[in-house]
């Protein structure tokens, strides 16, 4: 057999490295997704299962006809057979066990047959001692299945297949040692198991016991079949950190091959394949999720390779309560975050970084803080959605920086219900672990100006390469908070039902909250795409040679804060917290900061000395033509003004982005020039497909 591919040349023995991966009739899409994932990953070895009661219609046969050679073309299939026909067992249900042993190996036989050709082992069925797979109870023993896999097995052998003894619990060997006596062991080349650390298995320890133990049976009866484990780690209650780790120390075993289980998560629309893949819990073993976004295993492993993951030893759980207090900021490792801990640190203090890392290009962060900040900082891996390890982290917090959000309008309209338990149920989780403490810590908490809808009643005025309002107030000062909340989008509505409830946490329980109302916030540290941080995805995509896509004209207008100005403002909220407490403040660069989209990217051209491609496309729902920040009442509260111009910002931005890429980072001798032609009506641009803003 071949051996599994890593971005990286292996240096540590490893197992052979599979997935496992279940398909059912009509998923062709899928199944080409798991190919891909697959190929990114470097993986070569699939598991999948064939269920024996599919095959026996004529719509089953045709699918395993054209998903088998379809796998085979690209990786190593081990079809695992089970699933018992209603009409062949002695109860009609697929974990029953056979009325007539002999009919599992004339499928067998036809099995090889039709489909031989695509495989060089197979897998007799799974999980013989999981009821929901196969129903021992009405086999005591294990009679009959010991009768159909041993004469299957000599079959398939005869047949040129290698053989696999379905998969037995790790921690529970009763039918491993049943087989064995009835010297059936004799007849697999390799015998399966699986492991599910305190997911299935209450009683697991690790997985060197867990192995021992598998050998010395295997050794009593004189088996020497190689040992090949599944196991996997369910994410149900959102630790994808745990995911990780036991997927290292499966691979760290002296097994001979495993495979992990899953690719992606089950959908939970779609009818199981199996009774035993249909609770929550079970659907949610995959490197993806069911909406086929990466978890944090998947993206490290795509991104690191096999090997890398061993040098990110800065992604951990540090909770040491003996360590003292620190500075709690959740979604610590994004742009925002990572700019305050910086702050913090280099003033001496403490900091806990809690992030799930969901975002691409945050562990980039996590590692440059670890890099310069590793003696202060403490990081926790952890999902704002688990009440219980946040009640942990503000357990020894001195004061609290809520940043972690799903922080997409497109994500929110695709997925409500996750936009909901990220943004609303976090907060909450927040403030009740917050409310629970002797002494409750100050929040800041970061909303945002989508509070405030579309701004649809107020009219503009087109001056030259951007809107601008009709209202005089307005266009002198920008939109305060005396504007009515008006909530646009699943994001809109669960971010501004958070900003709700820390204000009224505030005055129902007298905690010590504020809320900031951002408006577009920049600097070094972000790594901007088209739906969150458009400034820095605008001067990447420039940087990289790559075209600009704009929903809109162009001609929108925001207010942008250079991040450093963003961090004294949150300084000067924990200063003055007595006065501030149960407020919010609209926090941007106001009416002295401003600029549209296309003045921007005009700026940006100047630059990289070179016009920057662009392409339109139709404006959003909800999209405000207008959105400026009149900061004067936190301004009249704390003495703050931002201190950085666009000019400044931009230059500073601009440089961290190509330095942070090995590029030379580009002199601004010319920057007042540049500015001036910035303010001047936007240059016709060339159209190349769009930035949501």
């Amino acid at each position: 057999m071949g051996n599994y591919m890593t971005q990286h040349t292996s240096t540590t023995a490893r197992p052979l490295l599979g997935l496992a991966e279940w398909f059912q009739p009509g998923e062709q899409a899928r199944v080409g997704q798991v190919l891909a994932d697959l190929q990114e990953l470097g993986v070569t070895e699939l598991r999948t299962g064939v269920s024996w009661a599919d095959y026996c219609t004529a719509e089953g046969k045709a699918w395993y006809h054209w998903l088998l050679p379809t796998l085979a073309a690209q990786v190593r299939v081990l079809p695992c057979i089970a699933a018992t026909p209603s009409v062949l067992g002695s109860r009609p249900k697929a974990s029953a066990p056979l009325q007539h042993p002999q009919a599992f190996v004339h499928f067998i036989d036809d099995f090889i047959t039709d489909l031989g050709t695509h495989f060089e082992w197979v897998e007799l069925w799974n999980q013989p001692d999981n009821r929901a797979d196969y129903d021992f109870t009405l086999d005591y023993g294990w009679v009959k299945f010991a009768e159909m896999i041993g004469r299957a097995a000599q079959l398939a052998r005869r047949r040129g297949k290698q053989t696999v003894l379905g998969a037995t619990s790790a921690t529970d060997l009763t039918c491993l040692r049943t087989l064995g006596e009835r010297g059936l062991l004799a007849h697999f080349d390799a015998v399966g198991i699986y492991g599910f650390a305190d997911e299935f298995d209450q009683d697991w320890e690790n997985w060197d016991t867990a192995l021992e133990a598998v050998r010395h049976v295997l050794g009593e009866h004189n088996a020497a079949a190689q040992l090949w484990l599944t196991a996997g780690f369910s994410t149900w209650q959102f630790d994808e950190f745990r995911q990780w780790q036991e997927f290292e120390n499966v691979v760290k075993t002296n097994a001979d091959r495993v495979y992990w289980h899953n690719v992606q998560d089950r959908d939970a629309a779609l009818p199981p394949f199996s009774d035993a893949h249909a609770a929550e819990r079970a659907g949610c073993f995959g490197l993806k999720r069911a909406d086929g976004t990466p978890k944090l295993l998947y993206r490290l492993w795509a991104t690191y390779g096999l090997d890398g993951l061993a040098d990110l030893s800065f992604i951990r759980r540090d909770l040491d309560s003996a360590a003292g207090r620190y500075t709690l900021i959740t979604g610590g490792a994004g742009f925002v975050g990572t700019n305050l801990a910086k702050r913090l640190l280099s003033e001496g203090k403490r900091v806990l970084v809690f992030d799930n890392l969901s975002r691409p290009g945050v562990e980039r962060n996590l590692r440059w803080l670890h890099e310069h900040y590793g003696d202060r900082l403490q990081v926790y891996v952890g999902d704002i959605r688990d009440l219980a390890t946040v009640r942990q982290v503000v357990a020894q917090a001195e004061a609290v920086f809520h940043f972690a959000a799903q922080v997409a309008v497109t994500t929110s309209l695709d997925y409500p219900l996750h936009d909901f338990e990220v943004n609303a149920r976090g907060i909450v989780n927040v403030l009740e672990s917050i409310r629970a403490q002797p002494t409750p810590p100050p929040l800041v908490f970061t909303s945002t100006n989508k509070v405030y809808g579309g701004l649809e009643d107020l009219q503009f005025v087109l001056d030259g390469s951007r809107y601008m309002p009709t209202d005089p107030h307005i266009n002198a000062h920008g939109i305060s908070e005396q504007r009515p909340l008006d909530f646009h989008s699943p994001y809109g509505c669960s971010k501004g039902t958070a900003d709700q409830y820390v204000i009224d946490y505030a005055r129902s329980y007298g905690l010590p909250t504020v809320v900031f109302r951002m408006s577009c916030i920049y600097g070094p540290h972000q790594y901007g795409n088209e739906d969150q941080g458009w400034v820095a995805h605008f001067a990447i995509r420039a940087i990289e040679d790559e075209p600009i896509s704009i929903y809109g004209d162009g001609k929108q207008v925001r207010d942008i804060l250079f991040v450093e100005d963003l961090v004294d403002a949150f300084q000067l909220a924990l200063k003055h917290m007595p006065r501030l407490q149960g407020q919010a403040f609209n926090i941007g660069g106001g009416v002295q900061n401003t600029v549209s989209l296309l003045e921007l990217l005009d700026t940006i051209g100047q630059y990289k000395g070179a016009e920057v491609p662009l392409t339109f496309g139709p404006w959003r729902v909800g999209d405000q033509h207008y959105y400026v920040s009149d900061i004067t009442k936190f301004s009249q509260a704390t003495s703050w003004t931002p201190k950085h111009s666009v000019r400044q910002g931009m230059a500073k931005l601009y440089g961290w982005l190509c330095e942070s890429r090995g590029l030379d980072v580009p002199t601004f001798a010319g920057v007042e020039k540049l500015v001036e032609a910035a303010s001047k009506p936007a240059k016709s641009v060339k159209k190349v497909a769009a930035v949501k803003v």
